[in-house]
């Protein structure tokens, strides 16, 4: 078998240092002349020479790894999430390794372990489970991709999805709509929920009755949706209008409310959240809350390197993203 060759036969062919060899292909490629600086790249192209990452990371105390961990990559939410991510981290030389919870705490909690194991340089987590505390004893520069408050001492990136649902209420509102639903998926840990908190206090800024039948906690999937609006539909007073906590629930309720023969949005509107490709391709197509999935994971991605640079002065930054609305078929001055 053919030996591989090392960073001395690079250094040979090259005529030059070895400590040359590594500043070349490690970050301090500027501090060597470009004539030498091609001359090594040269020899690498010649002999097929991989440097070693491994041995690196054991020299320099970094990987550059880092995982990003999410709770559902079914939902196509977090692909352009996840794009953004790596668009920043390519850049930069990082590896980005994908880490899907499927909802569940335990499964996260490993995740987390096997990042401190293999001793990756960050972590982006959209958390369902685990604590503020829990983060912090990794010692894992870490940034959160939501718009949380329960991770005072991390950055946070998200949406704003307090304004992104009082956007679509107040649109459901001025066409008329009072009975409005809303269709809030499960959290399993988080005790503060933009979406219903924005839901509460829109109907104080309009005077409007508090129904709380009118709130179906459901899974984040189109059964969960599709069994939510049944269950709305089931009320002796159905509503109007439905806001969902993502296009994925919004989806389900659609295909629910069409089953049970209504017209949308003749006789019922649904709004969603998230703006993912199938919205614009149901029948009719969604009106929805559109969130800027690539520049969150840009941003994100771009705190954490902060971090990992060692900027632990900065205090933690919380980013809240707007949303805007987009109108579409769903949605419709009420029938009366």
């Amino acid at each position: 078998m053919k030996r591989r060759p090392t960073i001395i036969d690079v250094a040979l062919q090259a005529g030059v240092s070895k400590t040359t060899v590594s500043r070349v292909i490690g970050s301090e490629a500027d501090l060597v002349r470009e004539e030498t600086r091609n001359r090594v790249l040269d020899a690498i192209e010649t002999l097929g020479y991989q440097h070693n990452a491994v041995a690196r990371s054991l020299r320099t105390d970094r990987t550059n790894i880092i995982m990003l961990a999410i709770p559902d990559i079914t939902n196509p939410f977090w692909p352009g999430v996840a794009r953004g991510v790596q668009d920043v981290m390519d850049s930069e030389g990082y590896a980005v390794v994908f880490a899907n919870s499927d909802w569940n705490g335990p499964r996260e909690a490993l995740f987390l372990q096997m990042a401190a194991r293999n001793r990756f340089d960050g972590i982006l987590i959209n958390p369902i489970q685990i604590s503020n505390d829990t983060l912090k004893s990794t010692g894992i520069p870490t940034v959160i991709l939501s718009s949380s408050e329960e991770y005072p001492d991390f950055d946070c990136v998200g949406s704003d999805s307090y304004g992104g649902t009082r956007l679509a209420l107040e649109h459901l509102f001025a066409q008329g709509h009072r009975r409005i639903g809303l269709i809030s998926g499960q959290r399993q840990q988080r005790s503060g929920h933009s979406r219903r908190s924005s839901y509460t206090d829109f109907l104080n800024s309009h005077s409007l009755p508090e129904d709380k039948r009118l709130i179906v906690d459901t899974p984040f999937d189109q059964a969960g949706g599709f069994n939510a609006m049944q269950q709305l539909l089931d009320l002796p007073e159905p509503p109007t209008a439905v806001c969902a906590a993502n296009d994925i629930l919004a989806i389900g309720a659609l295909r629910a409310a069409l089953e049970s023969g209504l017209k949308i949005p003749r006789l019922l509107s649904i709004v969603g959240m998230d703006d993912i490709f199938a919205s614009s391709t149901t029948t009719p197509p969604l009106t929805t809350v559109v969130k800027s999935k690539n520049r969150i994971g840009q941003l994100a991605a771009h705190f954490l390197i902060d971090r990992i640079r060692g900027l632990d002065h900065l205090q933690p930054r919380h980013h809240l993203i707007p949303c805007i609305l987009q109108l579409r078929g769903s949605t419709a001055p009420l029938n009366i």
